[in-house]
């Protein structure tokens, strides 16, 4: 027996003269597909190659298992070979995946890239129109949360943060939606054809008027803001006014801050108001009163509603917004007010043209 150990030992010896007693060198690619994981993770592979990014940790997983179940085994019937060609393929799928997530991370910036600048010029744009009219005040508050939002969008983008920079954009649609829904339908009466050519038929009747009796002739141009006085159907002076505070639409019933649109007439001369001289027109006309009981009926407006009246060209100052008057500057009324008479002639119109400066401003949106 003790000859047999003996035996054993010598051949032990003798294997570890000619073999050696040190293990395999183990694969570095597999420290490289490691330190190439972290790379990919640093670059945004998980945001713009989740599924490839996924594949590639499994993949790697694998490797690693394979490893240490190679490892596991005698040392003098370890082989790393195939190991170490899987660990290569690995290192090749992760440089393709590289160039797929710079591929995709470059894109992606330029879309962001480009949304900023047309959500930028969108915004600005917007903005120009609410100056237009006094209901942009209702479209300003949207439009300054949209500026907010798209300035922290900027600063993750700058920051290369692209994904969750077009998030913030998304959050900034709705914001701009809601400043479009509020000027829009205001401004579309401005390109309408109908209303124009109402408006024109108004305002071509009023000036013929003045020119066939010699008299003067008030024009009040909601789209300009101007109010031009005519003598024998020819402009004589013309004048910068204000408006309701929801004045570019069409009065409806009392309270509710529009300036009305028709055919009027000066009906007083008050040397003395709560805003410096004004003119008293006749409204509500005929017109205006079938209009208001027929939108009564039809519920357009509320049931107790009631038609209102005390519709003036006053001063106070062209730039204030008022309850539904025009507004004038007070050196312009009192200069309005010496050439004008009782029963002069007033239309109050939109616009009078399709060219006007709110139908020119929404073209191309």
């Amino acid at each position: 027996m003790v000859l047999n150990i003996i035996k054993k030992l010598f051949i032990f010896s003798i294997i570890i003269m000619v073999f050696g007693c040190s293990a395999p060198q183990l694969p570095p690619e597999i420290q490289i597909a490691e330190k190439q994981e972290h790379n990919l993770w640093l670059s945004g592979a998980e945001i713009y190659s989740p599924d490839g990014f996924k594949q590639y940790r499994i993949s790697l997983r694998k490797v690693k298992d394979d490893l240490i179940k190679e490892k596991s085994r005698f040392i003098w019937f370890q082989d790393y070979q195939s190991i170490q060609m899987d660990a290569r393929a690995l290192l090749e799928s992760g440089f393709n995946l590289q160039k797929t997530v710079s591929d995709t991370r470059n894109i992606k910036k330029a879309s962001i890239s480009d949304k900023i600048s047309f959500l930028k010029n969108r915004i600005e744009t917007l903005k120009g129109l609410t100056e237009m009219i006094n209901e942009g005040r209702l479209a300003r508050k949207d439009l300054i949360k949209a500026e907010l939002i798209l300035s922290e969008a900027v600063t993750l983008y700058n920051n290369s943060d692209y994904k969750a920079a077009g998030t913030k954009l998304k959050d900034l649609s709705g914001f701009i939606s809601a400043a479009e829904n509020a000027l829009f339908p205001i401004l579309n009466r401005y390109a309408d054809r109908g209303h124009i050519e109402k408006w024109q038929q108004m305002a071509d009747e009023t000036i013929a008027e003045s020119k066939k009796t010699g008299i003067q002739a008030i024009i009040v141009n909601k789209s300009e803001r101007t109010l031009i006085l005519y003598r024998n159907g020819i402009p004589f002076r013309t004048y910068n006014v204000g408006l309701g505070r929801n004045g570019s639409l069409d009065k409806s019933f009392a309270g509710d801050k529009k300036t009305p649109e028709g055919k009027y007439r000066i009906t007083k001369k008050l040397y003395a108001s709560l805003y410096h001289k004004a003119l008293l027109i006749n409204y509500p006309n005929e017109e205006d009163m079938r209009n208001f009981a027929s939108a009564k009926k039809k519920g357009l407006i509320p049931p107790n509603s009631k038609i209102g009246g005390l519709i003036e060209i006053h001063g106070g100052g062209k730039n204030s917004m008022t309850d539904g008057c025009v507004s004038m500057d007070n050196d312009m009324i009192d200069s309005l007010f010496s050439l004008v008479d009782v029963g002069t002639p007033v239309a109050i119109v939109g616009a009078v043209g399709h060219n006007n400066t709110l139908s020119s401003a929404i073209e191309g949106l």
